[in-house]
């Protein structure tokens, strides 16, 4: 699979979580906890993959894309940290819809600047025998990746 075409699909993934977090009833505590630790592994696994294999080979690829992939890597941190502490927040603690919330708008804002930004560039730059091959080293990587947000390298900066 194209690696691009690999990171939307993950994209979508997250979107639909989001969507059925939002569409849970104000007292669906233990579906949202579901949802919420869905989130947490699928954004993690992606975050993970995009940091050891896709943001290197876009940034060797087309070096125009070098601020978007650093500031795509904080943007991970921010998530990650979030991430973390969604991970042992009681679904039952006021703040934990409300750290959803915040969690949703900045992965949104995050993935619109990729997909729209700078992934046509870096297709642009790659071409389809380098992003298939990319997309089989990420999806190879999947099961590798930490299951703790932290354990990420952005996590760490």
């Amino acid at each position: 699979m194209d690696g691009i075409v690999l990171l939307k699909e993950d994209h979508k993934t997250v979107e639909k979580l989001f969507k059925r977090f939002e569409k849970a009833g104000d007292n669906a505590f233990a579906e949202k906890r579901k949802i919420a630790d869905e989130v947490i592994e699928e954004l993690t696994t992606h975050a993970w993959i995009e940091e050891k294999i896709f943001y290197p080979a876009a940034r060797e690829a087309a070096p125009g894309t070098k601020d978007h992939v650093l500031e795509s890597v904080e943007e991970h941190h921010v998530v990650l940290w979030m991430l973390s502490e969604l991970k042992d927040l009681d679904a039952h603690d006021e703040r934990f819809d409300a750290k959803m919330s915040v969690l949703m708008e900045n992965v949104r804002h995050h993935v619109e600047e990729e997909e729209k930004e700078w992934f046509p560039e870096v297709r642009k730059a790659m071409g389809r025998n380098r992003l298939t091959e990319l997309g089989e080293r990420m999806e190879a990587a999947k099961p590798k990746a930490p299951g703790d947000p932290l354990a990420v390298p952005s996590a760490d900066l």
